[in-house]
């Protein structure tokens, strides 16, 4: 359909759209979420330094103590504003201001999450943002608490294996940052962006990506297996998104994810893990023992008891504490969890259902749309639409499993026929063969 012929497509329109783009854009800019609720290394020090039994000296006053970088009766106002500019200017049905009201209407919400630091309200803000283990994605279907129980038990019996090797982590963090840096380089050539590895000593996970740069924990130690998970799922996705969302001449919004984007952008990272053979089953166990100590903790289990069931399940001691902490950050030590380590597996399975039934029904040319910019997976038919009409641009960076879809295609193929066996007759078949 040619443009000429839709009259939202004029120059006013995507003036308009933009404007209000950078309008949420900018609104949103001093709401960093993992920023204004983690834990300082004093309260790490504090837990060690009472043998690891006593809860960690984290209550309401921690985080009234570190004040947000915003007045968040003002903020929410703003952004309300902002909702009604978007109704005024784009109507009620036009597609990208349901997209747009919808931020906006999110971001009050993490406002109200960040508000509710250290309060019982905090927990329920994160379930509102990022979801439950409890929760299913169709009547009947097993919860994320099930599918974490699940992949546990065919994890435990793949750790008994032999066939695996076990790889030492001797690459430091310096030497990370060379080794990240290059193959960065190479993944994004643009002179005008370039981008930045750097070591880090404020971040709780191994390394973090920003708009454009790579941080790395300075105390980390990996393998070269680490490495690639990290320039697979930092790199290639989520720094890829993030200047592919930038580089939008109109949908600038697309820059910026609010929580629902993040299950689409962590899902998508698994996604590609697994696509790149980037994975491994200690990473898998990692992510699915988060989904069980999240049920823990909205059961009531306290920070220690979460931290010992990392323990028993292998973990160190600095990382059962690094991988509790991301449970309870924003809340208390007995307060429920910070749901956000959620969306890794339940963004997996939405985006890999998606990536099966685009496949099935021949529709493409929608799957690339998931890499331009901070997308949420159920605006993707707004996407093609915006496509069609030359208001969103292609995305520059697409991973290699998805420049090409031809592989994907096979994949995706014999997934969708493999999904419709039973894997119990195939077993008793098997059975003289395992």
């Amino acid at each position: 359909m040619a443009s000429s012929t839709l009259p939202e497509t004029s120059q006013n329109y995507r003036q308009t759209i933009r404007e209000l783009s950078e309008r949420l854009v900018e609104a949103q800019r001093p709401i960093r979420i993992l920023d204004a609720i983690k834990w300082d290394a004093g309260v790490q020090r504090a837990f060690f330094d009472k043998g690891c039994r006593e809860l960690p000296p984290v209550d309401r006053r921690y985080y009234e103590e570190r004040a947000l970088p915003f007045d968040p009766v003002a903020k929410r106002q703003e952004l309300h504003d902002i909702e009604r500019s978007i109704l005024r200017k784009l109507g009620q049905f036009n597609p990208v201001g349901v997209i747009l009201r919808r931020m906006s209407r999110e971001y009050r919400v993490v406002v109200r999450l960040l508000e509710s630091r250290g309060l019982p309200e905090f927990a329920a803000y994160s379930q509102q943002l990022y979801g439950s283990a409890g929760d299913v994605f169709h009547a009947g279907d097993p919860t994320l608490a099930d599918l974490g129980d699940m992949m546990s038990e065919a994890l435990t019996n793949i750790a008994q294996s032999p066939a695996l090797n076990h790889e030492e982590k001797s690459i430091s963090g310096e030497e990370a940052v060379v080794i990240l840096q290059e193959r960065l380089s190479a993944a994004f050539p643009d002179p005008q962006r370039p981008i930045r590895v750097m070591l880090s000593d404020n971040i709780v996970s191994d390394a973090a990506a920003g708009a454009d740069y790579l941080k790395i924990r300075r105390e980390a130690r990996f393998t070269l297996r680490d490495l690639r998970l990290l320039e697979v799922h930092e790199g290639w996705v989520h720094l890829g998104t993030t200047l592919n969302g930038q580089a939008q001449p109109v949908c600038t919004f697309l820059s910026k994810g609010p929580p629902s984007a993040t299950v689409t952008q962590e899902g998508l990272a698994i996604v590609m893990e697994v696509l790149a053979f980037a994975s491994h089953p200690n990473r898998l166990r990692r992510v699915t023992n988060r989904i069980r100590g999240v049920r823990l903790a909205e059961e009531g289990a306290n920070f220690l008891e979460v931290f010992e069931f990392f323990r028993s399940q292998g973990d160190s001691a600095e990382d059962a504490y690094a991988n509790a902490v991301r449970l309870f950050r924003g809340s208390t030590p007995q307060g429920g969890p910070f749901t956000k380590d959620l969306s890794y597996s339940k963004g997996f399975i939405l985006v890999y259902n998606f990536l099966r039934l685009a496949v099935r029904k021949g529709r493409l040319e929608r799957i690339p749309l998931l890499f331009c910019g901070k997308t949420t997976l159920e605006d993707i038919g707004v996407f093609a639409q915006l496509a069609e009409e030359g208001v969103l641009a292609a995305p520059r960076y697409v991973p290699s499993p998805f420049a090409d879809l031809n592989a994907l295609c096979a994949w995706m193929c014999y997934s969708n026929f493999l999904n419709r066996l039973d894997l119990n007759r195939a077993e008793a078949d098997f059975a003289s063969l395992l």
